[in-house]
């Protein structure tokens, strides 16, 4: 693994796409941008999906970022919702894998408990988290941004490049807090 490397990370949608990316240098992670990709003002849903392509492409292009982390789509009551947000996640996931650029999917869950340390944190916490970490001076109107460089900062700690120091005050707080990690 070399010793400098770039993420982005994305949390597709086809209303808002939001993407951020990180520097990591060492064990060292360096804020880069975050932004979003509005997509509210189009009817037509395979434009947004062409829209989404075509931007993650861009993205991939100007920064030549050496890993994707991507949110998985979450398990919702409404069907058609889903199939819209998978097709926007397999779009850029296809963008990506069209430029060979490899993509880890982390669940909502997962990316809020590696930011905030509670998989059930509001999209709030996270991006005050991040401000905090990352010492950002503002953050966005909208929070799909900083949902997409949680992802990325979430692949960051998922790779053993930092050791996040937690405390449980036992078995009970552990598995409480890693349920994800439990086996049932």
């Amino acid at each position: 693994m070399s010793q400098e490397r770039i993420i982005l990370g994305i949390d597709p949608g086809t209303t808002i796409m939001g993407f951020g990316l990180i520097k990591v240098v060492g064990k060292q992670m360096q804020f880069m941008q975050l932004n979003e990709l509005q997509l509210k003002k189009y009817d037509d849903h395979y434009l947004k999906l062409k829209l989404i392509f075509e931007r993650t492409i861009e993205l991939i292009d100007n920064y030549h970022p050496d890993e994707i982390a991507i949110e998985a789509p979450f398990f919702g009551k409404n069907v058609q919702s889903m199939l819209k947000l998978g097709r926007a996640q397999g779009v850029a996931m296809a963008a990506g894998l069209s430029r060979e650029v490899p993509i880890t999917e982390y669940s909502p869950k997962k990316i809020k408990m590696a930011i905030t340390g509670n998989g059930n944190a509001s999209k709030e916490q996270v991006a005050k988290m991040l401000q905090s970490v990352l010492h950002l001076k503002v953050l966005p109107k909208n929070l799909d941004s900083t949902d997409g460089l949680a992802a990325a900062v979430c692949h960051f700690y998922n790779q053993g490049s930092v050791e996040i120091g937690k405390s449980y005050s036992g078995w009970s707080a552990f598995v409480k807090q890693n349920e994800g990690r439990v086996k049932k």
